[in-house]
């Protein structure tokens, strides 16, 4: 399985932690998304992802992108420990939570978009900040008020993580480095903070990944 990603990407952080969290091995390639004026630009990595985006996933001599995809993938393949909870209506709960951060959040702090808005609107670095700290911060009260309707436990749904941890840590590393503030979000920070403590996430952090600056 090689798993071609980027350090700093939330879609390729989330496909670490699931690895890890099943104890299933892959062969990193980083792609640098602004070197060279963008390595996924490449012809030989566009052949692979027409979209230009990380992650791509080698697997079984076929080609998977876009991370809930893979991420679905890895669930099904790799089965245990289980990412979702048995029960239709507590994984529809678990799937909402994330496409929270996967679809509302994340594609408007993306690369992309932020060198769009420099590039046609004229956008500075304090200009991007503030517009990631608005969708950001929008996006985590959402998902916070998620969570303060449910019975406390250590985990977002429950007493191990699973896929709304998967989809939790990258976010918090990206709100925390866009400068929002987390003590707004105490349900998710408590969640953040348990998965900081565990192997399989510090594993998956972006300061400990090969290609990281």
């Amino acid at each position: 399985m090689v798993h071609h990603g980027y350090f700093r990407s939330s879609s390729s952080y989330r496909c670490r932690i699931a690895l890890n969290l099943k104890g299933v091995p892959s062969d990193y390639r980083p792609v640098h998304l602004v070197r060279d004026g963008g390595q996924q630009k490449t012809p030989d990595y566009t052949a692979l992802n027409p979209q230009q985006l990380v992650p791509t996933f080698e697997v079984e001599g076929d080609v998977l992108t876009q991370s809930p995809a893979i991420l679905e993938w890895i669930e099904e393949i790799y089965p245990d420990p289980p990412l979702l909870p048995p029960g239709r209506l507590a994984r529809a709960k678990v799937r909402a939570f994330c496409a929270v951060i996967g679809c509302d959040i994340h594609p408007l702090q993306n690369l992309r978009v932020l060198e769009y808005l420099g590039a046609e609107f004229g956008a500075g670095q304090d200009a991007k900040q503030a517009w990631c700290q608005r969708w950001i911060s929008d996006g985590l009260r959402a998902a916070e008020a998620l969570l303060q309707g449910r019975a406390q436990s250590r985990f977002a749904f429950g007493d191990a993580p699973g896929m709304a941890e998967v989809y939790l840590m990258p976010q918090v590393f990206s709100a925390k480095r866009f400068g929002v503030d987390m003590a707004a979000f105490p349900r998710l920070s408590a969640v953040a903070d348990a998965c900081a403590a565990l192997p399989a996430f510090d594993a998956a952090h972006p300061d400990n990944q090969p290609d990281a600056e």
